[in-house]
């Protein structure tokens, strides 16, 4: 095996990542080292890659970004047995400490100690990977890798499309993102009535159709209002989904709800957001924060599912080498992209 790699490295403060030379890390007690096949761009990375106040304020260069990928397991460290060279694999993100309250109670996702692949430790825009096995998702054969490289995002999609119950329900999503797009797309998959996506960018509608939604909604163009008609709703949406980030959206979202409906919120807002408190009180609505995926049902599920027959392949609309990496950036950035993903499997000492 080689001691060196390529990565692609948040060097220093600014803009913009380095492709370079690192060296490839060794397993540790209880580690697996993984030869990564494909990644994928998250929003994060693009966060990252763009150095935004958030990124400003949790990144600390230098490091290696990325946190979507698949792979093969290519050295097991001291005491690791449940897997084997050679096996497909992809991994969960956070990397919890496993002693706090809720990780002692099986809630791991809201692990107070959580470190992040690709955020606060290595990641994995590089050929090679060390994660706990604890951390280690297995593939079965079958699925496609291309679909497993962004199966991160996937889980963030389903933990909140499926945080409440959708059989036979009216389901608002605001926001037509990725995450956006897959949640459509689980919801339909999982009983959903009618899937309505609302976003300003109509290439992100167009794909969130692709994937499901049963009606889009151009907020530059439509109001909500005007289509409970052509869905046959009285009193409003039974489940939300807010996945955009927008105070506006939000308060829509609130707005439109039925008394008793129920809010899943992914999308992170902007200090000072104000929402219509006494509308919640007074519709009695429920408002649940999603955090990542929970450890680890949530994966089993998303496996099921693709299992299933919950095609995921039309979000995939650039593919790149993991050397024009600024192409996938430049895609994403556009607003006029599903999901970018690297192929890290011919680099030059291959």
């Amino acid at each position: 095996m080689k001691t060196m790699m390529d990565a692609l490295v948040k060097a220093e403060p600014g803009k913009g990542l380095v492709l370079k030379k690192m060296p490839v890390p060794k397993p540790g007690l209880g580690e697996v080292l993984i030869k990564v096949h494909k990644t994928a761009i998250c929003g994060t990375d693009v966060h990252i890659y763009n150095w935004d106040a958030w990124s400003q304020e949790n990144i600390k260069p230098p490091v290696i970004t990325g946190h979507e990928y698949v792979g093969e397991i290519a050295a097991l460290g001291m005491g690791v047995t449940q897997y084997h060279i050679g096996q497909i694999v992809s991994g969960e993100g956070h990397i919890v400490c496993g002693h706090c309250r809720n990780c002692r109670a099986g809630n791991g996702q809201w692990c107070e100690n959580t470190k992040g692949v690709g955020v606060n430790r290595d990641g994995a825009f590089a050929e090679y990977l060390v994660i706990p096995a604890y951390n280690v998702i297995p593939i079965p054969a079958g699925i496609d890798e291309e679909v497993v490289a962004f199966f991160d995002a996937f889980g963030n999609a389903t933990h909140t499309a499926l945080m409440f119950d959708v059989i036979g329900e009216d389901v608002l999503i605001a926001g037509a993102g990725p995450i956006g797009m897959m949640a459509a797309a689980i919801c339909r998959k999982n009983g959903a009535r009618s899937v309505v996506v609302t976003d300003l960018n109509d290439y992100r509608l167009d794909l969130a159709r692709k994937m499901g939604a049963t009606r889009t909604v151009n907020l530059t163009r439509e109001s909500l209002d005007d289509i409970y008609g052509d869905l046959r709703m009285v009193e409003g949406f039974d489940v939300g989904l807010e996945m955009s980030g927008s105070g506006a959206a939000l308060n829509s979202m609130i707005e439109h709800m039925r008394n008793g409906g129920k809010i899943a919120l992914l999308g992170l807002q902007q200090p000072g957001v104000q929402i219509n408190w006494n509308h919640v009180i007074m519709k009695g609505l429920t408002l649940q924060g999603i955090y990542g995926r929970k450890m680890f049902e949530t994966w089993y599920k998303m496996i099921t599912m693709v299992e299933g027959g919950l095609d995921l392949t039309p979000m995939i609309t650039h593919r790149f080498s993991y050397k024009d990496y600024e192409k996938g950036f430049e895609a994403m950035n556009s607003g006029m992209a599903g999901k970018v993903v690297l192929d890290w499997t011919h680099s030059e000492e291959e």
